[in-house]
C-alpha cells in the first residue's frame, strides 16, 4: 500500500542513468580485477599471484681484484647493508658446495660424466613447487633443480649436434644421475634425481638442508661467505635499486629485474583501471542518492501524512531501501554477465600464448562484486533511513 502511494513520483529516466553508469563501473572493476588474474601467468608462469619480485646480486670480478686475491664474497656486514636498504624486502644467500662434485649418466650407450658444483638458496625463494624437495641422509637421494635454460642447450645445441634425442622436462625428472661426493678424505656415491626446472635461478640447485650436512661432511667445517644473494624487492621499477648496485659496484644477473617491472606495470596498470571504474561506481552512486532523495521531497507531504498516522519511520523508507537494493543487485548481476561474455573473447587469445593461462575462477571478480554491492547497498540503507528520521524530528 505505502509502495503504491510513493511510486507515482520515480522517474524511470534517472534510475536507468543510474543503473547504466553503475553497471559501467561495476564492469570496469569486475573485468580488470579478473584480466589481471587471467593475464598473470603469461608474465610469471610458475610463479603465484602475489609473487615477489627478486633480483640477484654478485660482486665484480676485476682484473686487478684478482691479481692481488680480492674477496668476491659478501660479509654479513655487507649484507645487513643491503637488508637496511629501504626497497629491499628480505635478502636469502647462495650457500656454496665445499666439496667436489662429479656427476655421471648413460644415454644411448653413452657415457657421460663432468664436475658439477651445488648451491642452494633458503626455500622461500625457490620457485618450483615439488613434494621431493627435501633431503633425507638415510635415502641417499639428492633433489635437483636445474635452470630451464641448461636444457634448452642440450636439446638445441649437444642433442643434435651428436645426433641424440631431445629430451622434455618428463623424461629429464624420470633420469637418475650417478653423484659422487669428494672431500676432507672422504667419498660417497649418492644418486642425484631432477625435480623440477627454475626459471628464476642460474645456477644447480639442491636443497639447504643437504648443503650443510654435506659441507659438515666432506669439506674443513668452515662456512664460506656466500658470493651471490637474492634479494625480494617491493617495487622493481624503483631507481633506488640501481644506484644502489652502481655505487656499491655489484652486479645484477640476468633479466629478474626487466621481468618484475613488467609485473609491477601490469600492478601499476590495473590499479589505475580499478580506480577509475570505482570512481565510475561512486558516481552513480551519488545520482542514485540525488534520485531518491527527489523523490523523497516530491513525496514530502506523504510521508509527513503516514508518518503522523502512524506509520514508523522504517515502515516509510522502507520502500526506498528496497528499491536501491533491487537496483544495486540488477547492476551486480548484469555486470557479471557482462564480464563473462568479455572474458569469452580475450581467452582465447591467452591460452593460445600460454595454455597454463585462463585457468583461474571467477570467484576474484564475484567476490569483488559482492562487496561492492554489500558497501553501497548499506549505504543507501542507512542514508535513506537517516533522511526519512530527519523529517520525523522536523515534523515532531
Amino acid at each position: 500500500m505505502i509502495w503504491k502511494l510513493l511510486k507515482q513520483h520515480i522517474s524511470l529516466s534517472q534510475l536507468l542513468g543510474f543503473s547504466l553508469a553503475n553497471v559501467c563501473g561495476m564492469v570496469i572493476v569486475l573485468l580488470a580485477v579478473q584480466f589481471y588474474r587471467d593475464v598473470l601467468p603469461m608474465f610469471t608462469q610458475e610463479n603465484s599471484f602475489l609473487k615477489g619480485d627478486y633480483i640477484i646480486i654478485s660482486k665484480k670480478v676485476s682484473t686487478l681484484g684478482t691479481i692481488v686475491g680480492k674477496q668476491t664474497t659478501f660479509s654479513a656486514g655487507d649484507i645487513a647493508e643491503i637488508e637496511e636498504q629501504p626497497f629491499v624486502k628480505r635478502v636469502g644467500s647462495f650457500l656454496p658446495s665445499q666439496f667436489k662434485v662429479m656427476a655421471g649418466m648413460g644415454l644411448q650407450g653413452i657415457k657421460m660424466s663432468t664436475d658439477l658444483f651445488f648451491e642452494s638458496v633458503p626455500d622461500a625463494y625457490v620457485d618450483v613447487q615439488s613434494e621431493e624437495w627435501k633431503f633425507n641422509p638415510e635415502s641417499n637421494v639428492i633433489p635437483i633443480i636445474i635452470p630451464r635454460n641448461y636444457l634448452n642447450l642440450y636439446n638445441f645445441g649437444f642433442a643434435q649436434s651428436r645426433n641424440l634425442p631431445q629430451l622434455s622436462e618428463g623424461i629429464i625428472g624420470m633420469v637418475n644421475l650417478d653423484i659422487r661426493l669428494v672431500g676432507n678424505g672422504k667419498t660417497e656415491q649418492m644418486k642425484g634425481h631432477i625435480v623440477g626446472f627454475s626459471s628464476r635461478l642460474n645456477t644447480i640447485l639442491v636443497p639447504e638442508s643437504f648443503i650443510r650436512w654435506a659441507n659438515a661432511r666432506f669439506s674443513t667445517g668452515v662456512e664460506a661467505e656466500p658470493s651471490r644473494l637474492i634479494v625480494e624487492v617491493g617495487n622493481p621499477a624503483d631507481e633506488r635499486i640501481v644506484q644502489f648496485v652502481q655505487r656499491k659496484g655489484y652486479e645484477m644477473e640476468g633479466n629478474e629485474l626487466e621481468a618484475g617491472k613488467t609485473v609491477w606495470f601490469l600492478k601499476l596498470i590495473v590499479g589505475v583501471v580499478l580506480s577509475v571504474g570505482l570512481l565510475i561506481s561512486v558516481l552513480s552512486f551519488y545520482i542514485l542518492m540525488l534520485s531518491i532523495y527527489l523523490l523523497l521531497q516530491k513525496n514530502m507531504r506523504k510521508l509527513e501524512t503516514l508518518l503522523l498516522i502512524g506509520y514508523s519511520p522504517a515502515q516509510v523508507a522502507r520502500p526506498y531501501q528496497m528499491l536501491a537494493v533491487v537496483l544495486n543487485l540488477s547492476v551486480l548481476l548484469l555486470g557479471i554477465a557482462i564480464v563473462i561474455g568479455i572474458r569469452g573473447t580475450y581467452l582465447p587469445v591467452i591460452t593460445s600464448l600460454l595454455p597454463d593461462a585462463g585457468n583461474e575462477s571467477l570467484l576474484p571478480a564475484l567476490l569483488t562484486g559482492a562487496c561492492v554491492f554489500l558497501l553501497v547497498s548499506v549505504l543507501n540503507i542507512v542514508m535513506v533511513r537517516r533522511k526519512v528520521d530527519g523529517i520525523w524530528m522536523h515534523k515532531k
